[in-house]
């Protein structure tokens, strides 16, 4: 006859361990496992697809089925650890996980990573459109785009998202040395970095530099936002579209390119981020402005880009004016392309000078009327 299941109470305990646990003469019971804790043993059975361990004389548990490590190749007498997962199943034993053990270890081994701070050496398993998937301990963890370094980052122009996944799936098979920045068992998520290594080796040779020293470098990547320059040995640094010339420009590679070589002076550092500006190194054009322009004067421009808020016209090669649509005819103006074309020149007249601001106003509209 089967032996009946005992009832388990409000702790999880059955009843003969309540009682065993309530006599304090029987003090070796006092540190009876609960759920969910690890426990040690000596393995006493090996069968086809289960497996009895001695806790220490205190209970027999059983490991089964899916709860087996099937790597594990266990034998009788081999120590092993396992994780409770019930205190009294039908047999009257510890039901036990040998996974959940290794995981805990798993988990328990990160924490003591993250600690330490040191890098660690990973495999990139794979890749999606966020970042990269890796596994530590025997743990499945990501390396987020936003965590790599400049040497691994993606940069493609417009920020185009297949692009980025081709770039990142060519890292798939490397092995990059990380950082563990974020551990949660409970949410199942790790978290690494391999900016958070690149960044502890360059504090030292950024330490060297400070804002308003003179660089020179190679461009090495040219982006919708600015280019990025490298400059003594492996610092890089961005120039902002802003901060490439006095002028305005569309793109930052209407001026740039990969390999350019560059000076540029350092505006900011934030933590590893180094910002630089080439147009510092260059007089501003607008200093003069007012020298060479007057409100009121016919100038003669060349319309470089249609807007459909007016007009962008050079000047001179510093110096570029906005015709506002307002300015561009007697007559309310429906479709600016009506009235230019990129590379046509006209007669503008000057309406505002903003020095300060890099702001030049022009009219066609005045022009006319000052013809009428």
């Amino acid at each position: 006859m089967a032996k009946a299941k005992n009832v388990s109470t409000e702790e999880g305990k059955s009843p003969e361990i309540e009682k065993l646990l309530a006599d304090e003469n029987n003090a070796a019971y006092i540190n009876y496992p609960g759920v969910g804790d690890v426990v040690k043993g000596t393995v006493i059975a090996v069968g086809r697809n289960e497996v009895r361990i001695d806790i220490n004389g205190l209970a027999i548990g059983l490991v089964r089925g899916p709860e087996l490590d099937p790597n594990a190749h266990l034998t009788v007498g081999d120590e092993v650890e396992a994780t409770v997962l019930e205190l009294d199943n039908e047999f009257g034993e510890l039901e036990l996980s040998l996974k959940s053990a290794d995981k805990k270890k798993s988990w328990e081994k990160l924490r003591e990573i993250l600690a330490a701070g040191e890098p660690v050496p990973v495999k990139i398993l794979d890749a999606n459109k966020g970042g990269l998937i890796i596994r530590m301990e025997g743990i499945t963890g990501f390396l987020p785009v936003s965590q790599l370094s400049p040497e691994n980052y993606p940069r493609v122009s417009g920020g185009e998202k297949l692009r980025i996944l081709e770039k990142l799936k060519g890292l798939v098979g490397n092995q990059l040395d990380v950082k563990v920045i974020d551990v949660s068992e409970e949410t199942g998520k790790l978290i690494v970095s391999e900016k958070a290594v690149w960044e502890s080796k360059q504090e030292s040779t950024l330490s060297r530099f400070k804002v308003g020293d003179i660089v020179e470098g190679d461009v090495t990547a040219v982006t919708d936002f600015g280019a990025f320059v490298r400059f003594d040995e492996n610092l890089e640094g961005l120039v902002h579209i802003s901060e490439i010339a006095w002028q305005r420009i569309d793109h930052p590679r209407d001026v740039l390119k990969v390999g350019d070589h560059v000076r540029a002076e350092i505006i900011n550092i934030e933590g590893s981020k180094i910002f630089l500006s080439m147009k510092k190194l260059v007089d501003d054009p607008w200093k003069d402005v007012g020298e060479k322009f007057k409100v009121g004067q016919w100038v003669k421009g060349k319309v470089l880009k249609i807007n459909p808020f007016g007009l962008f016209v050079e000047l001179d090669p510093d110096i570029h004016g906005l015709a506002h649509i307002s300015e561009l005819s007697d007559r309310p103006v429906k479709d600016v392309n009506e009235i230019a074309r990129v590379g046509d020149e006209f007669e503008f007249r000057v309406v505002s000078i903003d020095p300060e601001n890099h702001r030049l106003g022009l009219s066609l509209r005045k022009q006319k009327e000052e013809k009428k």
